[in-house]
């Protein structure tokens, strides 16, 4: 199955999903249920890898950074959720805001008719991102073992590439010169997935989070899934996971593909 048909059936999925649970809307009786909240901040720490066409450059230009270069280079970010539940109804938003830049410098000498030169370059690679999902959910399954919640709405990615390149010589050749180029997307698609919680032991202390979703629209195919361990203290929880969030863009869009692979940590509150 390649991507276009996957992405026709996730939203042939989600519009099916919904259709089914309005009549079960109109029937749930959650006046007197309680509103419960719970929200977290985190540290994701991903691996980047993509591919950008920067013209006029060529295309297919790579875009790789990974988990060391985000921390080294990362100039400002912000990541949290935020829920509230009545009944079996429910809210739900994640939100990932990164800002970080790299740049390389390096230089070569050569001899031409007997004179050195030198040549030296700078190239550098700044990625602002943002990646908001806002979510209705509806309790699929609750036990004393799990809490399984339908999660649907949709994903926001906002992402600004910028690429600068400058070069100087001296020596005979004498010249300069420098290069740059912005490039961006913001995509909203459709998601449809579940997220839930696995306790480990009776008291709930352990237990394991876990999420996963599938979407099309703007992007041709995005999909993610997070999943992990946590602990449970009287002020709130722990966890630890790891998350994978891809895109695979529209034939001709300069960003042709996106992808975010790495660790999180987190804290999370409930009341």
């Amino acid at each position: 199955m390649n991507f276009r048909t996957t992405a026709r059936t996730a939203s042939t999925l989600l519009t099916v999903v919904l259709a089914g649970l309005a009549p079960v809307a109109a029937q749930a009786d959650t006046a007197g249920d309680p509103w419960q909240f719970d929200a977290s901040i985190y540290a994701w720490l991903p691996a980047i890898d993509g591919t950008t066409r920067f013209s006029p450059m060529g295309s297919g230009s790579s875009v790789e950074v990974t988990s060391s270069d985000v921390i080294d280079a990362l100039e400002g970010a912000f990541m949290g959720t935020f829920g509230a539940k009545k009944g079996q109804w429910g809210l739900w938003s994640d939100l990932v805001y990164a800002n970080f830049g790299a740049d390389k410098q390096g230089s070569r000498d050569f001899t031409i008719d007997g004179h050195t030169a030198t040549v030296s370059a700078d190239a550098s690679l700044d990625i602002k991102m943002w990646v908001w999902t806002a979510a209705g959910t509806y309790e699929l399954a609750k036990s004393p073992a799990n809490t399984t919640d339908l999660v649907f709405g949709a994903r926001l990615l906002d992402v600004t590439q910028t690429l600068g390149l400058s070069f100087s010589s001296a020596g005979p050749l004498g010249a300069a010169g420098s290069y740059s180029k912005e490039v961006s997307a913001s995509l909203w698609d459709a998601i449809i997935g579940v997220k839930g919680v696995a306790y480990l032991d009776a008291e709930k202390k352990w237990f394991v989070p876990y999420y996963a979703d599938i979407g099309t629209g703007q992007s041709d195919l995005t999909w993610q899934v997070n999943a992990g361990i946590g602990y449970r203290y009287n002020w709130g929880a722990v966890v630890a996971s790891w998350r994978y969030l891809d895109y695979e863009m529209k034939s001709g869009d300069p960003i042709q593909s996106l992808s975010a692979n790495g660790p999180l940590i987190g804290v999370n509150w409930q009341w």
